[in-house]
Formats: structure tokens, C-alpha cells, sequence
């Protein structure tokens, strides 16, 4: 192997081809992995649309297919690549350095945890089915088996951070895009999980009126901080959100033209009038009232940049070293950035309380970023400590 074929697989040393060959795989598979879960996240984006916008008419609909379609792949690489290590194990009689042995399974920490989370998100698609025959089409997304399955993606991604790692040893452009990419997927899965706060804000309003910023400032730090510290980079978190965003932008977008190409036939008014307080019949009263499209994300250049603002006052504080005082200041930021753009909208103008619930909330959510900063950096920690990479001894 030449001297620019080993520098760019991350190492400088000679290593056993074995393993040089392993660390090739796992690239490959990184990205894999990475590509099934946008897939997977554009597929959840416009399933959630369909859902409020059409109805749920079979388990098959094309949100569906694309959803499971990038879970399949997922699947395939998370579990293959244990496969073939174990089988490497079973026939040469050695694995690759930074493998280890768990029943009888040869694999990384990244792709153990990889192949757990994605199980808990094929596990949850028959729970889902069975819940939508008992109970119906219209269900929230805190329902159990979609928790589930937003588990199971969140600890998938939270992987691929792991497999970056594994994968490139050495700093460069590569591992800085494979950490950036792999927080930006983990930030947009907790971010599905926390849309039903518009629903409580709208119908209770009081402290509920920031529930979206409580449970932010516990959640979001998890990739914000963990991105900060992986990459050594103090402005990562900024590269973060500018992603997501422009993945949230190109989901809109492929939902927007699959609805034109399929044109399906929506029932969802039947299904309102049965139960006008349901969750759907709420989110498109919120979605008159503020003239957009019923369970789409916010939208507009206003939106997208008071996004920034957060992000903005994590990265002064330096998550890096700060990790509990940055996300304070996060939690901060996107208090007054929810109660700011919210109390524009003609749905929750009327809902924005008080000066006395506002303090309380504001209090709930400086202690929820206090458990969620601390959270953070010992996530932060375990992640920096659990990698073994095949070559990284070499």
C-alpha cells in the first residue's frame, strides 16, 4: 500500500490489511447509514403531513414505503456489518481491532448500538398498525409506538456519531462532514418528537403556552453539544441547524410534489367532524388561522433565521467548554425566540400568557437545560471514550 493510500484511510502507521480493510467498510457503511436515515426522516416528514392532510387509508402509502424503504437500508447495513465481522471472527479466527464479542456477535460500540436502535424501529411499525386498528387513523405522535420508533431513530443516529469515530481515526474533512451530518439527523429526529408542543400551546396556553422550549432545552442539547465537542469545533452546532433546515426545506419539497403526482383522496373532513377536538382537527384549525398547510412545519426566511438565534448564544458560550452554561444560554434563546414568533401568529396571538406563567416557564426551562446540559456533555463524554478504532492502535 502506498504512502497516500494509508494517509488516506486516516493513519499513518502500517496496519494489517485486515483491518485497513475493515475501516473501508465501515466508511462505506457510515454513509449508508446516513443516507437510509434522510430517507427515513423525508419519509416521517411527509407521513406526517398525509396523516393530517389525507388521512390513513392502509399501511402502505407512499410516505410509508419511503419511510421503510430508508429503515430497510439501515437495517441491512447496521446488521450486515456485524455479520461480517462475525463471520470474520468464525472463519479466520479474528475480528478487527476495536470489535468486540457480545453473544456470540462481533461488532464496534457504533454498530451494536446502530443495530439496537434501528430493531426498536422495526419493532415499532407492527405495534403501529395494531394501534391504528384499535384506536383509528387519528392519533398523536406521542402515541407508543411512534415513540418508539422516534427512539429507535434517535439511538441509530446517535450511532452514527460513534461510527464516524470508528471509521476515521484522524481528524480531517471527512470525519468533521460525517459528525456534522450524523448530529444534524439526531437534532431533526428529537425535533419530530417535539411537534405535538404546538398543540398544547394552542388549546391550554399558560405554561403549556412553552412547552416547546421546556422540552428543548432538556433534548436538542444532546446533539448540539455532543457536535461541539467531537468536532473541536466551537461554530459545528451553527453547521447543524443550517443543515437541518435545508434538509426540512427539501423534505417540504418532495412531500409538496409527491401530494401533486399522487393526488390522493382525502377523508380527513369525515374524520373531524367526528371528533373536532382531535389532534388533527387541531392542527388544521391551527393552519386556517394562520393561512399554511396543515401539519407542515413553520416556514418563511423570519422562521429560519430566528432559528439562528439559539444556535447563536450556544456558540458565544462555547459549548466546548462550557457545555451546562451554553445550553442555559440556548434555553434562553429559544424561550424568547418561541414566545417572539408565536405571538405573532394569528392562531397563538390569543394564547401567550401572562407575565406570571411566562416566569414560571421561564423557570421550568432553565432547569430543564440545566439536566439537559448536564446530560449533554456526559453523552459528550461517553461518546469521546467509546471508541476503539480497528487501526486507531496501529
Amino acid at each position: 500500500m502506498s504512502s497516500v493510500q494509508t494517509a488516506l484511510l486516516g493513519h499513518t502507521t502500517a496496519a494489517p490489511a485486515a483491518d485497513v480493510e475493515s475501516l473501508a467498510l465501515y466508511r462505506i457503511a457510515l454513509w449508508a447509514l446516513l443516507a437510509g436515515n434522510l430517507i427515513a426522516g423525508w419519509g416521517v416528514q411527509w407521513d406526517i403531513q398525509w396523516h393530517v392532510r389525507v388521512g390513513r387509508d392502509s399501511f402502505w402509502i407512499p410516505p410509508h414505503v419511503m419511510t421503510y424503504g430508508g429503515v430497510a437500508i439501515v437495517v441491512l447495513v447496521s446488521f450486515g456489518v456485524l455479520a461480517r465481522d462475525t463471520l470474520r471472527h468464525l472463519v479466520g479466527g479474528r475480528a478487527p481491532r476495536g470489535t468486540t464479542r457480545v453473544v456470540g456477535v462481533m461488532g464496534t460500540p457504533g454498530f451494536y448500538l446502530a443495530a439496537c436502535g434501528i430493531a426498536l424501529t422495526v419493532l415499532a411499525a407492527p405495534i403501529d398498525d395494531l394501534w391504528h386498528r384499535l384506536f383509528g387513523i387519528d392519533v398523536t405522535l406521542w402515541s407508543p409506538p411512534h415513540l418508539l420508533g422516534l427512539l429507535g431513530v434517535t439511538i441509530n443516529t446517535l450511532a452514527c456519531l460513534l461510527i464516524v469515530r470508528e471509521a476515521y481515526p484522524a481528524r480531517g474533512w471527512a470525519r468533521y462532514l460525517g459528525l456534522v451530518l450524523a448530529a444534524s439527523t439526531l437534532f431533526g429526529s428529537l425535533g419530530v418528537a417535539l411537534r405535538p408542543t404546538g398543540r398544547l400551546a394552542f388549546l391550554y396556553g399558560g405554561i403549556s403556552f412553552y412547552s416547546y422550549p421546556i422540552l428543548a432545552a432538556l433534548l436538542l442539547p444532546m446533539a448540539l453539544v455532543a457536535v461541539a465537542r467531537l468536532t473541536g469545533h466551537r461554530s459545528a452546532p451553527l453547521v447543524v441547524i443550517a443543515i437541518a433546515l435545508a434538509v426540512g426545506m427539501l423534505g417540504a419539497w418532495i412531500a409538496r410534489v409527491g401530494f401533486d403526482i399522487i393526488q390522493p383522496v382525502s377523508f380527513i373532513q369525515e374524520e373531524i367532524a367526528k371528533d373536532p377536538t382531535s389532534p388533527i382537527a387541531v392542527a388544521h384549525a391551527i393552519a386556517q388561522k394562520n393561512r399554511t398547510t396543515p401539519g407542515g412545519a413553520p416556514s418563511g426566511s423570519l422562521s429560519r433565521l430566528l432559528a439562528f438565534v439559539p444556535i447563536l448564544m450556544m456558540v458565544v458560550l462555547d459549548p466546548r467548554r462550557r457545555p451546562v452554561v451554553a445550553t442555559l444560554g440556548y434555553a434562553i434563546g429559544v424561550f424568547a425566540v418561541w414566545g417572539f414568533a408565536m405571538g405573532l401568529t394569528p392562531a397563538f396571538r390569543p394564547m401567550v400568557p401572562g407575565v406570571g406563567p411566562t416566569a414560571v416557564a421561564l423557570l421550568l426551562t432553565l432547569a430543564t437545560a440545566l439536566v439537559g446540559g448536564f446530560a449533554a456533555a456526559w453523552l459528550a463524554d461517553r461518546l469521546e471514550r467509546a471508541v476503539s478504532s480497528p487501526v486507531a492502535a496501529s
